[in-house]
């Protein structure tokens, strides 16, 4: 079960950390992302925003638009990851899901398809008002 929290309302060129909550006893093995479904777009549409990898790699990946200004990072003692967002743009405007693959994969081009991810959070809210 992943429990995302952190969303809400924020100015562009402002900040926001979305933390996502795991459990299970195996969180620090596998990799963990975050992905968004901006207003309008369908589920299989959500767009893949950042991974990282489990402990024995701990590489992350971004999407080019988020490249600089995002960092995702985890805290395996908390079974949490975390996506620090800065000089957020309201095109940024989504909800932000946390999901996981269940295993460690890093294969980039896999990570980026929200279909190989099988637990997801239920979403957090965030609106980058221009």
């Amino acid at each position: 079960q992943l429990v995302e929290s952190g969303g809400g309302l924020v100015q562009a060129g402002g900040s926001m950390r979305l933390s996502c909550v795991a459990s299970g006893r195996t969180f620090s093995m596998y990799t963990m992302a975050w992905f968004r479904q901006t207003p309008g777009k369908e589920r299989d549409e959500r767009e893949f925003v950042a991974a990282i990898a489990g402990s024995r790699f701990n590489n992350t990946y971004y999407r080019d638009s988020v490249k600089g200004r995002f960092t995702i990072s985890r805290d395996n003692a908390k079974s949490t990851v975390y996506l620090q967002m800065n000089s957020l743009k309201p095109e940024d405007t989504a909800v932000y899901f946390c999901a996981s693959p269940n295993s460690g994969i890093t294969h980039l081009p896999s990570l980026m398809n929200w279909k190989i991810y099988v637990d997801w959070g239920q979403g957090t809210q965030v609106t980058v008002s221009s």
